[in-house]
């Protein structure tokens, strides 16, 4: 499971779509609704912010739409504005090299957009402050 904290503008058609079911999955597991992948280090951010993950998809899903996809709106659960969350400097480098890498082997085109781009945009629901690679990742 990899819940991107960069903006899904940079993800790929794979990457956009796979965020998007894996956002889904987090919902479910963050709501109780199944039993597999309660303890998975990527939802600890989101765990305690009732209603970030709503957040969250609704940004993928803005983004599918911006891009002609149909993903159905009508999943993702219903919120209250949750606080913005924050990410570290650190972990978006983190993740933006993972990204890179991704598509230098997957989609030569996406990575040749976005392979000049040093300081990437946050995905909307985060706020960047100073800091390092967060302690639940898992590189």
């Amino acid at each position: 499971m990899r819940l991107w904290s960069i903006h899904p503008k940079y993800l790929d058609p794979a990457g956009l779509v796979a965020l998007w079911r894996e956002a889904l999955l987090a919902q479910k597991v963050l709501a109780g609704e199944t039993k597999g992948y309660r303890h998975h280090p990527q939802l600890d951010r989101f765990r305690d912010s009732r209603g970030a993950i709503s957040r969250y998809l609704r940004h993928v899903y803005d983004e599918a739409t911006d891009r002609g996809y149909t993903f159905d709106r009508l999943k993702i659960a219903a919120h209250r504005t949750p606080p913005r969350l924050i990410v570290t400097r650190g972990q978006l480098e983190y993740e933006w090299e993972h990204l890179r890498a991704k598509l230098a082997a997957r989609n030569e085109q996406v990575f040749a957009v976005i392979e000049k781009i040093r300081r990437p945009e946050a995905h909307p629901l985060f706020d960047v402050v100073r800091g390092g690679v967060a302690e639940w990742e898992r590189p």
